[in-house]
């Protein structure tokens, strides 16, 4: 296999720290093994407008204070700046996939590009390949969000996904329905942001101090506020809400960026987090952690604990006091770190082999 003209096929420009990493991770990591790869830079002024909505709005619905529009823009316009740094291929319509360059192979993934309840996104027949110009067209740790499998995959959507040359998946989800609607058994790969490094640019993190309780996240229930609270008293950690408002962590760092994004989660004492790359990160950076988990994010936060056999990280109303204890203080456990190693071999022999076959066999 020489070198590729790559085509990465994801939502690259969200107001979101775990969908801005992984879009890049995976363009640089597909660059760091030799190709000339890019993300296919797909524009919608009906998606723009909805998604900075949103981030002005991000925590609903718990309201907004007017006085925090100032700051979450500060916020958007450092994801603005650091886009232009994303390495991209020449701009074309969300709705005129024709008007892109061709490729040797375009990567779908990762993220929920086939989630079809997707806010703004769903429905959108490019993520399952239509009119994509490339010569290799796979997936690699596509999910279908909170679509649930026993949903069923209506047959259009099906035989679109026949058309990929490999299927990888994020989650059991994911795979269970590629399974029924294919007859197909997709590889689970790892998230990017797992799978790859993470090089963010340097940050003054200066004003932080050097031991904190990372809060990611919003609308976090009575019960876990509870508990992450006590345990800050506990061990005299300061709590500091990270790109969200939470009234009830000590701090607030509602502007920071991408790149102050990936520092203070490095930098972390422990985790507190409601969101699937606030376990990704944490997974990352072998923090301590907790997830809560919601309903919008269930499906993918409890087949990646699932997976990594980290299931103990997920608590809930009657989780004890004792495993918040535990799971915020000790080091991350050997058998999930085995797991990871484990599971970047088999998602690096998935990718080099789905770029060099021909064609996916549908039993």
């Amino acid at each position: 296999m020489g070198v590729l003209k790559i085509g990465v096929l994801t939502f690259h420009r969200c107001i979101n720290y775990g969908s801005y990493w992984q879009a890049r991770c995976l363009a640089e990591g597909l660059q760091e093994r030799g190709h000339n790869a890019v993300i296919l830079d797909h524009e919608s002024r009906r998606v723009n407008l909805a998604e900075w909505k949103c981030a002005y709005r991000p925590t609903l619905p718990t309201h907004v204070p007017e006085t925090d529009y100032a700051f979450y823009r500060e916020k958007i316009e450092k994801f603005f700046a650091v886009f232009k740094t994303l390495p991209l291929s020449p701009r074309f319509p969300l709705s005129k996939p024709e008007e892109m360059e061709n490729y040797d192979a375009v990567v779908v993934g990762s993220d929920e590009v086939w989630n079809l309840f997707h806010p703004w996104y769903g429905g959108c027949s490019l993520f399952y390949g239509d009119d994509i110009k490339t010569d290799r067209l796979i997936s690699y740790a596509a999910s279908f969000g909170n679509y649930q499998a026993d949903w069923g995959l209506e047959q259009k959507w099906a035989e679109k996904l026949q058309n990929f040359d490999a299927i990888a998946v994020r989650d059991s989800n994911s795979q269970m329905i590629i399974n029924n609607a294919l007859n197909l058994e997709a590889p689970i790969v790892l998230d990017p942001c797992l799978q790859f490094f993470i090089h963010p640019d340097e940050r003054d993190l200066t004003h932080l101090p050097q031991q904190y309780i990372a809060v990611y996240g919003h609308n976090f229930s009575d019960f876990f506020i509870k508990e992450i609270r006590a345990f800050a008293a506990l061990t005299d950690l300061p709590l500091i809400s990270v790109g969200y408002r939470n009234d009830w962590a000590d701090e607030q760092w509602l502007t920071a960026g991408p790149h102050d994004f990936a520092h203070f989660m490095a930098n972390a004492t422990a985790v507190a987090t409601n969101f699937f790359h606030g376990c990704v990160f944490a997974l990352r950076n072998k923090k301590p952690f907790v997830c809560e988990t919601t309903p919008y994010r269930s499906i993918k936060v409890q087949c990646l604990m699932e997976l990594l056999g980290g299931e103990k990280h997920l608590v809930a109303a009657d989780t004890a006091t004792s495993v918040y204890t535990t799971q915020l203080s000790e080091p991350l456990a050997s058998n999930i770190t085995q797991k990871i190693t484990e599971l970047r071999k088999s998602s690096k022999v998935y990718l080099e082999e789905a770029l060099s076959i021909k064609q996916l066999q549908i039993a």
